[in-house]
């Protein structure tokens, strides 16, 4: 069965006249694909034997709420999607004055064993589709009747280890006739795959990258991401400086402050340092508790103390605001809990 909603427009014409179709049909079903149905059964101004050849050779991807929780104190809401073959990734719907975001998974489970991710501790079952990316959005739009104006790929997974259909989403979400989102609305997160960032910088996109940083030497680094044993922070850096120059796109850092392990004035005056002078911005981010890791969120106090630090480095920073903290929405954390009270 081929995976129709992972197609572009291009792709469904040749599709359809190699099975003797006539081209205009690929357009209308283009645009229905667009409009986010979930079977060809919606497909209204199709002919009867069209629909039914779809049915028999396409599947079209659909993300079902297996469970929804929404915060009382923001609008915030977390979704649980299973897909057709029981599968289950995260997502976050968050409200801003600019409109909705939602961050998507682009794995289920992941490889990478980052020690204050909730995913991780799962395991990894597989990439996900370009179309089962397209259908985490087109889900929460349809459930909360809203519209998705900018997009994180900073879910379960990494996005640079599924790189190609991270690239056909992209693509795909640009769409007028489908979700519209340009890419400049799209940031696409990587805990550091040194030659991914080579091969997505040569690409010259639009998206923002974030790069998940989390530590200012490759000693803590290594500790919380095994990630950096590979690629070490030097080389990281340089990858991430190179990638401005290719495309003039700045690079966030994401920097989880954890109490104790990387938060210290030292830790701050140490990233000050290989950080001045870079087309930057590091985002401190006050580590989500997660089950069986200790880790606890450093204080307001030392938040600010480690912004102010770094902004006499001339690196701006700033801390992100915690939302949907009552709901656990750090990726990872809802899946557990269904799995252990019997869920898929």
């Amino acid at each position: 069965m081929l995976d129709i909603k992972s197609m572009t427009l291009p792709e469904l014409r040749v599709f359809l006249t190699q099975n003797d179709y006539p081209s205009f049909r690929a357009s209308q079903v283009h645009e229905w694909l667009g409009r986010g149905v979930s079977s060809f059964d919606e497909m209204t101004n199709l002919p009867s034997q069209l629909k039914d050849f779809l049915k028999t050779s396409c599947y079209i991807s659909v993300a079902i709420i297996e469970k929804k929780l929404v915060s009382r104190y923001d609008k915030t809401v977390k979704y649980l999607f299973s897909f057709e073959d029981g599968e289950c990734v995260e997502s976050v719907l968050m409200s801003y004055r600019h409109g909705w975001t939602e961050c998507i998974s682009t794995q289920a489970g992941c490889k990478m064993g980052c020690t204050f991710c909730a995913t991780g501790k799962s395991g990894f079952s597989r990439s996900l589709t370009a179309s089962e990316m397209l259908a985490q959005i087109e889900s929460a739009q349809r459930d909360m009747d809203i519209r998705v104006s900018n997009v994180v790929l900073m879910g379960m997974g990494e996005p640079l280890d599924n790189l190609d259909n991270v690239l056909r989403f992209i693509e795909l979400a640009g769409d007028e006739k489908g979700l519209h989102i340009g890419a400049r609305r799209i940031t696409v997160s990587t805990c550091g795959i040194v030659p991914k960032i080579y091969e997505l910088a040569k690409l010259k996109l639009q998206i923002n990258l974030a790069v998940s940083l989390h530590a200012p030497n490759d000693e803590i680094r290594v500790r919380t991401m095994p990630v950096a044993k590979a690629y070490p922070m030097e080389e990281l850096l340089r990858a991430c400086r190179d990638y401005f120059k290719l495309t003039g796109r700045r690079v966030t850092f994401e920097y989880a402050l954890i109490s104790g392990v990387n938060d210290s004035d030292g830790c701050a005056r140490e990233l000050g340092k290989k950080l001045k002078g870079m087309n930057c911005h590091v985002n401190l981010i006050p580590v989500n508790p997660v089950e069986g890791t200790g880790y606890k969120k450093s204080n307001i106090q030392r938040q600010k103390s480690f912004a102010d630090i770094l902004a006499g480095y001339g690196v701006t920073a700033t801390v992100r605001r915690t939302l949907g903290s009552d709901i656990d929405a750090s990726c990872g954390q809802l899946k557990r809990k269904y799995v252990r009270e019997g869920g898929k």
